[in-house]
């Protein structure tokens, strides 16, 4: 049922789409009736140019993502493991985390320069907080009575800590996962958006001065279908290795 209503929803949207081209509710130059921006997109594909931009988009989401876990995870342990650096540095943390990724960007290129490495920067910023928090929430959720049980019972440290300790705080680090995997597309038009000869946004960007509304139309779809692929791939992983958080996946939502 949920699967039919979701159809159902998009259908609709599209039928609206469509007639509010065809009627002349909304100008064609403004909002390109459905047949014309899939026209656009299979004249994309069909020339190359399609490809070649998401892959490179994909390359700056998955380099970003993967980059924002590595960073996020370890610093996320230290916060739980010792009281100490978390209040240290928690209020920088906190300072920072207000901050929208895409208000660096001249920081950012000031000490980063123009190229790969900024664009990449704006990404790992976009999604490293809700990693973050999401693994320093789970691991700080974790009931010490469990720990407790545990070491009665003869536990090692490794086997409390795989057999109670992480089964215990995955919940909230999946939700974090997904939430930065969600977070990763959103930047990556701001991420693109200077200096860039290749990828979505640029795409979108340079449609947007040529006046070409279908192409942008055609690259925020793209961005849309390749955002929720990725979800769906996620959710599928953690479904399969760990199938009793399903349920919490429904949480991450982002």
């Amino acid at each position: 049922m949920p699967r039919f209503t979701t159809i159902t929803v998009f259908a609709i949207t599209l039928a609206l789409w469509w007639l509010a081209s065809r009627s002349g509710w909304v100008s064609a130059f403004l909002l390109p009736a459905p047949a014309t921006v899939a026209e656009t997109l299979g004249e994309l594909i069909a020339s190359g140019e399609l490809l070649r931009h998401t892959l490179v988009s994909l390359r700056r989401v998955a380099l970003g993502y993967v980059l924002a876990i590595a960073f996020a995870v370890p610093l996320a342990l230290l916060f739980v493991l010792s009281r100490r650096l978390r209040d240290m540095f928690e209020p920088l943390l906190e300072f920072l985390r207000q901050i929208p990724p895409l208000a660096l960007m001249p920081l950012l290129m000031l000490w980063l320069g123009i190229g790969e490495t900024q664009k990449v920067g704006i990404i790992i910023l976009s999604c490293f907080f809700p990693i973050f928090l999401g693994v320093r929430g789970g691991f700080d959720s974790v009931d010490r009575k469990l720990i407790d049980v545990g070491t009665v019972c003869g536990f090692s440290r490794s086997q409390v800590m795989l057999r109670i300790v992480l089964p215990s705080a995955l919940p909230a680090i999946v939700v974090g996962l997904r939430i930065g995997l969600g977070y990763s597309w959103r930047a990556l038009v701001g991420a693109e958006l200077i200096a860039s000869s290749a990828g979505l946004g640029y795409m979108i960007v340079d449609a947007e001065n040529l006046a070409r509304t279908d192409i942008v139309l055609a690259g925020i779809l793209v961005i849309g279908v390749l955002g929720l692929l990725a979800d769906h791939l996620l959710r599928l992983a953690i479904r399969r290795s760990a199938p009793w958080l399903a349920g919490d996946l429904e949480m991450a939502r982002a």
